[in-house]
């Protein structure tokens, strides 16, 4: 019987009460570790473009980019739900340019689904996507493609109409067809209010405890990424110290002629390498 993790599986752990965790990754090593640990789904965000490629946001991550890391991680990816992010621009001008660039992270990147930032106003792609039997997941509250409008990364919903507006958008991604809706960096009381109100299961990321399920990046939980730490990341280990830490002394060992030993090394057979000295 099969261990995959599905769109399906999402809908029913939110039934069950059972929570559901989620983590990003961008290769297929990472991809590979993650999910034999266990882990339910693994997203390929656009998160990328500061992760990976050292940009000071999202927005300059493109299509192609996006379904190169997809088709990376999804050969290390097994039993988790593979989701691929829609970067920014990818679904914005048109819904047939939606639909045709969600496809190519299913067709192309092996993703299987993709996930996209908006409510209300974004209502008609996530339609058209769905139409095409591709699942989608919402993102609503903070969305990093629009830092620009929202004057940077702040917490969303804070005043009785934002958070007002924030549940009709949960309410309304639900009735467009989503699988589920990640919410990041609102108010906890508010997250569970729509986690409550909505049927597809919500997964937090800066969003509190009564979320159906839990987000984070990788690379924030293993202390690779010292940039910023957002204040809802918890990290698990430090991983950039200790990377530092086995760089240097590989320096030291290489000029030091510590390394490599004879262990490290291979043999020829004595009579042939005798010929090569004549």
């Amino acid at each position: 019987m099969s261990n995959k993790f599905t769109t399906q599986s999402f809908l029913d752990a939110k039934l069950k009460k059972e929570k559901i965790t989620m983590l990003t990754a961008y290769d297929y090593s990472m991809a590979q570790i993650i999910d034999t640990s266990g882990i339910d789904s693994i997203l390929v965000g656009d998160s990328l473009g500061m992760v990976m490629q050292g940009h000071h946001s999202t927005l300059d991550v493109t299509m192609d980019d996006m379904v190169y890391h997809c088709r990376c991680v999804s050969r290390g990816v097994k039993n988790a739900l593979l989701i691929g992010d829609m970067p920014f621009l990818s679904y914005h001008t048109s819904t047939e340019e939606a639909v045709k660039n969600a496809g190519r992270l299913i067709q192309e990147g092996k993703a299987n689904a993709v996930k996209l930032e908006g409510g209300k106003n974004m209502i008609e792609p996530v339609k058209a996507i769905v139409r095409a039997q591709i699942p989608v997941m919402g993102h609503i509250g903070l969305t990093p493609q629009s830092v620009n409008i929202f004057g940077g990364y702040k917490v969303q919903g804070k005043n009785e109409s934002k958070a007002r507006a924030l549940i009709e958008d949960a309410l309304a991604l639900e009735e467009a067809g989503v699988f589920s809706i990640v919410l990041e960096a609102v108010p906890e009381e508010l997250a569970r209010i729509i986690t409550e109100k909505v049927k597809v299961p919500t997964i937090g990321i800066g969003a509190g405890r009564y979320c159906d399920g839990q987000v984070l990046v990788i690379n924030d939980i293993l202390g690779m990424f010292s940039d910023f730490t957002p204040k809802f990341v918890k990290q698990y280990a430090h991983l950039k110290a200790n990377i530092s830490e086995a760089v240097n002394e590989y320096i030291q060992d290489v000029k030091e002629q510590r390394f490599p030993e004879k262990e490290h090394t291979f043999t020829m057979d004595e009579s042939i390498l005798q010929k090569l000295h004549e």
